[in-house]
């Protein structure tokens, strides 16, 4: 019988329900992790305000039927409450936490491109700034006890853009859009800052254009025609899979000497080139390599190869 690499690992998932935390889930389960998998859709109490037809029950599914085992935890993360009483679960369940996944957000629909603040609706934009900061700095408030009480672990924060994209502003997003993308990173850093000598490792990590369930959507394309879309759009040629960032995220938890990246910030292809994992065909996309060397806007056609 093969050992898994993660075998008697719990992690927990925040933000699980679709696009990357659903693979994070499925690739931490796969590698033999017990995976809580929360997010606010569910099959009982219905869709969050994203109202979008994924449920956590669904990224239940797949992790079981990678092979792994979990809970479906519906929890909004925006609810100090609600969070405490689900790590209040994992310690009854398990009396440790090992790997805390933060990939929580759901802000995009309040999102308004190329708004400066003062034209920015406030209500939405200050609802963003729940989403995707409150959710991340709540849960790891309220995990990293348990964490630090069991002997320490791996906290991933999810991010959008390595360091050099997110220290400038990431010009046409929109004020409250581009300060959250930009907290998450000054959230690494201070976590690292304060977890220094203690036994839990902080990493961000980024995708990079992620082919989720809502981007291919609006690329009115699936994921057996996406290439169909880079023929309009030539950068997203290095596009990738959920799947991909998360073998990345999955290999990093396997690593016994992960204490080694306290603080870093990987992108997807990062991890690739350090654990050797690639994309489900096989390619190994490089998004924001395209971007730091062609800019983001009107790459030229027939650079596929160099950035995958």
């Amino acid at each position: 019988m093969v050992e898994l690499p993660l075998s008697g690992t719990v992690a927990l998932v925040a933000g699980a329900t679709r696009g990357a935390g659903r693979a994070l889930a499925v690739e931490l389960g796969r590698a033999g992790a017990f995976v809580h998998a929360s997010g606010r859709s569910s099959r009982t109490s219905g869709a969050s305000e994203i109202e979008r037809p994924e449920t956590i029950e669904d990224t239940l599914d797949l992790v079981e039927a990678a092979g792994g085992a979990g809970v479906a935890e519906v929890v909004d993360h925006t609810d100090p409450d609600e969070v405490r009483a689900l790590v209040e679960r994992i310690r009854e369940r398990h009396g440790r936490l090992d790997v805390l996944v933060n990939d929580i957000f759901g802000g995009d629909r309040y999102a308004q491109f190329g708004t400066p603040l003062w034209e920015h609706d406030l209500a939405g934009g200050l609802r963003m700034l729940r989403m995707g900061i409150d959710t991340h700095v709540i849960t790891s408030a309220l995990a990293l006890p348990l964490m630090l009480g069991s002997g320490g672990g791996l906290l991933v924060e999810m991010t959008d853009g390595p360091r050099e994209v997110n220290r400038d502003y990431r010009d046409g997003v929109g004020f409250f859009y581009d300060y959250v993308k930009g907290s998450i990173d000054r959230l690494i850093t201070s976590l690292t800052a304060e977890l220094a000598g203690l036994p839990v490792t902080v990493v961000g990590v980024t995708p990079g254009w992620l082919r989720s369930e809502a981007m291919l959507e609006n690329f009115e394309v699936t994921e057996e025609t996406w290439q169909e879309a880079a023929e309009r759009v030539p950068g997203f040629g290095a596009s990738e899979t959920p799947t991909y960032v998360a073998r990345g995220v999955a290999a990093l938890a396997a690593d016994a000497g992960v204490a080694r990246h306290h603080g870093a910030l990987f992108t997807a292809r990062q991890l690739s080139d350090t654990y050797e994992v690639t994309d489900v065909d096989g390619s190994r996309p490089d998004c924001w390599g395209l971007i730091r060397d062609l800019g983001w806007e009107d790459q030229p056609t027939g650079m596929l190869p160099d950035y995958r």
